[in-house]
């Protein structure tokens, strides 16, 4: 075993509540949520934060020995990587995202540059056993929220779906979120799916969320198809003891992607509970195939369209004619678009036949 300072903490490890005075063993199982301590080996003018476990981005400089979590990421924008097959202290890995997310075959991509190249130094131990000294390595699914399946008498559930990745989820969660409060309306709201990273939930109780979650907090790192529907179901559950009027949900990365979209609105007591779908699109050709996709293979309607295909006048137009569907911009028209998604909230949301 051997002790160093921790100097920055990644909000992956946010329920770990890690000292900076860390203890560090040689044995690390090559498993997502295992808890690396690493120093930074490179300096970066792009890409180059890390979230902390405050919400803070912090910058990164190389000699930094920072917290983060084994994990994978399949990015379309940004780095994708895999947890590797085994870690030993000075193998170099790469820091994956923003949360503290790291992992084996990182390249550079356009605009972000090369990635952070990491020096493991060892796994973070943690010590649960009272009457010894006896470390084990921290992970993430150790600090996780209880598993429970989401009661029958959910609130209306808002589900904002999107063609990719940067499509404008986030920002129309906060909108409708904002506004749902300004109309009286509690609101929780939490992110299924994706690669840990708080942001977007810290936005969404920056807007009014009463409650918020992520699937981090249930001891996901990076969901899939198998992990994104049991960390779903305790989310909803944590959410529904609120008691808020309406839940709003952000289905992290696009409805085609690999971080488990599909096994989310596949199955029955997630599908059943949304009652309004927001569909967030980059482009006219996204708004139109995601729609076909939702109803063909899900028997979904969007309740309304946004995202950036609504950004000019040519793609609302678009939405509303070729599509038949609403659309609004959550920027220029937020209160438009929440009233829209209130009236949404009907008990008899009807789906539709493939075609």
């Amino acid at each position: 075993m051997r002790r160093v300072l921790l100097d920055k903490i990644a909000s992956v490890t946010l329920r770990l509540r890690l000292d900076r005075n860390a203890v560090l063993g040689p044995h690390i199982p090559a498993e997502e949520g295992t808890v690396l301590a690493c120093r930074v080996l490179n300096a970066k003018t792009s890409y180059n934060l890390l979230e902390d476990v405050h919400g803070r981005m912090v910058p990164l400089h190389p000699g930094d020995v920072i917290a983060g979590a084994l994990g994978h990421r399949d990015a379309l924008y940004g780095f994708s990587g895999a947890v590797p097959r085994a870690v030993a202290p000075g193998d170099e890995l790469q820091l994956l995202n923003l949360g503290g997310v790291i992992g084996s075959g990182a390249e550079a991509a356009p605009g972000v540059g090369e990635p952070f190249r990491l020096e493991v130094l060892g796994a973070v131990l943690e010590f649960p056993y009272l009457d010894r000294r006896v470390g084990v390595p921290a992970s993430v699914r150790r600090a996780a929220l209880p598993a429970a399946a989401p009661p029958s008498d959910l609130p209306p559930v808002v589900a904002l779906v999107g063609t990719c990745m940067d499509a404008g989820k986030t920002t129309a969660a906060g909108v409708i979120v904002r506004e749902l409060s300004r109309h009286g309306r509690r609101a929780a709201a939490g992110k299924l799916t994706g690669v840990s990273l708080r942001r977007d939930v810290l936005h969404m109780a920056d807007c009014g969320a009463e409650r918020v979650a992520i699937f981090t907090d249930f001891g996901v790192v990076s969901t899939s198809e198998s992990s994104a529907v049991p960390a779903a179901h305790a989310l909803l559950a944590y959410l529904a003891e609120a008691a808020p009027d309406v839940i709003v949900l952000e289905m992290g990365d696009g409805l085609l992607g690999t971080y488990g979209v599909h096994a989310l609105l596949s199955d029955p007591a997630i599908h059943d509970c949304i009652r309004s779908v927001v569909l967030c699109a980059q482009d006219p050709v996204g708004a139109w195939g995601a729609r076909k996709l939702l109803a063909s293979r899900y028997g979904l309607v969007p309740s309304v369209v946004c995202g950036r295909v609504t950004d000019t006048p040519t793609g609302l137009r678009f939405c509303r004619e070729r599509l038949d569907l609403p659309a609004w911009n959550a920027l220029h028209d937020g209160e438009a678009l929440a009233v829209h998604v209130l009236r949404s909230l009907r008990p008899d949301r009807q789906a539709v036949e493939a075609s």
